[in-house]
């Protein structure tokens, strides 16, 4: 598997996957700039233990378009809200080329293997196929988090702003942020036929059925250590975990808030465990990322989980763990276009505008068009949903492996 993201849930998971190996991360203009985000994804390898993973800079721009950001949701620095971030141990590869590296670690894999799961903006996608298009019919599969259908297509939460009829985007009513980022590069992707029949889009319709609540943030946080009945599949999870009881809000900021859970006290005789410093850092990235959904998308129950949802549908796909059950109607497939036309609202710094100045000057650029096709002419896979306790059960379980690798690491 080779992974074009930075986001911190999606890499643990790839990489503390007793299933999965990890061949190597390229990074991508996005939440922040490409500088930001291959710092970010270095950090991230090096706090879990996995810095031996190769992070590769990839595209700095979208094919035809300026690069644009997502501070508001993410900060400043793409991964703010975390005061245990470390910097990264290894340095970046600076001098390979991303296109090349990904084309040689996937090529050498035996053919119909190997995945690429990207969970940002598509740039290095497009690019790779464009130069190398022997490889659409070699890898296994394409998962790609991004866009956005609405129109009902599940019932998940959406968010609302300012009022103004449907909205099921998250950057404008129309466009999730990975695909306005780079539209025409995502377009490319999808009207390949080859490779769109080797394709599972996880849209917004799907990862805001994956909310961290309260319950999930202190599940995560404390580590539940329960194990669940072990399901009826080919899944080696050797300790699937089960969820608490929810507990109170806090309206203290994210990294006060944090300081006081470990401090708080049990409602059991036993006390909780005090949090590492590995489950402490993903907890408050969790804590800034509902922030700002509650903020901006005026979603209180708890941020959506995005990126990790697109490493999750590999474990499915290759039966190692049926029980995450990712549903697509016995097998829906779907033509998808993306709508290019229209200019990219905010100024040119790299940043957005405010939200009415993106829908008025962007229209509908960036919006995936979804359209049925007959089952059995090709087509990509979009499910409409998941069984969500077993995926933050995974999560906590790799959590804890990320734990472990940690403290044998400190020991050296």
């Amino acid at each position: 598997m080779f992974l074009l993201l930075q986001d911190a849930f999606a890499i643990l998971l790839a990489a503390h996957h007793p299933n999965l190996d990890v061949l190597g991360i390229s990074t991508v203009h996005g939440n922040a700039s490409l500088r930001k985000t291959t710092i970010n994804a270095g950090s991230i390898l090096t706090a879990i233990g996995k810095s031996e993973i190769p992070v590769y800079p990839g595209a700095a721009s979208p094919f035809c378009r300026i690069a644009v950001h997502a501070p508001d949701i993410h900060g400043s620095s793409g991964l703010d809200g975390t005061t245990h971030l470390p910097s990264p141990s290894v340095p970046v590869l600076s001098n390979s080329n991303a296109i090349l590296a990904i084309y040689s670690a996937l090529i050498a894999e035996p053919p119909g293997t190997a995945w690429l799961v990207a969970t940002g903006a598509l740039t290095n996608v497009a690019v790779l196929f464009a130069a190398f298009p022997d490889l659409a019919g070699h890898i296994r599969g394409l998962s790609i988090m991004g866009g956005a259908i609405g129109g009902g297509f599940t019932d998940a939460p959406m968010g609302t702003l300012r009022g103004e009829g449907e909205r099921f985007g998250n950057v404008t009513r129309w466009a999730e942020f990975n695909i306005y980022c780079d539209p025409e590069a995502a377009q490319s992707i999808f009207i390949n036929p080859i490779l769109a029949s080797k394709t599972t889009l996880i849209p917004l319709d799907l990862t805001h059925q994956v909310l961290a609540t309260r319950e999930v943030q202190l599940s995560l946080l404390h580590g539940s250590g329960k194990p669940l009945n072990t399901p009826k599949s080919s899944s080696s999870l050797s300790t699937p975990h089960s969820l608490p009881s929810p507990s109170s809000k806090s309206t203290s900021s994210p990294a006060a808030e944090s300081k006081a859970e470990v401090k708080a006290a049990s409602p059991s005789p036993f006390p909780l465990p005090t949090p590492s410093t590995t489950r402490l850092l993903f907890y408050e990235l969790l804590l800034f990322f509902a922030s700002t959904y509650a903020r901006v998308f005026n979603i209180t129950a708890g941020p959506p989980l995005h990126d990790p949802l697109a490493v999750a549908i590999v474990l499915f796909d290759e039966g190692i763990d049926a029980a995450l059950a990712f549903d697509d109607r016995s097998g829906e497939r779907w033509a998808v276009d993306v709508v290019t036309d229209g200019a990219h609202g905010g100024g040119g710094d790299g940043t957005q505008g405010g939200e009415g100045e993106k829908d008025d000057e962007s229209g509908q650029v960036g919006r995936t068009v979804a359209r049925a096709v007959e089952v059995g002419k090709g087509g990509v896979r979009i499910p409409r949903g998941l069984n969500v306790d077993r995926f933050w059960a995974i999560v906590d379980d790799c959590l804890g492996r990320a734990e472990e690798r940690i403290s044998r690491v400190n020991k050296v």
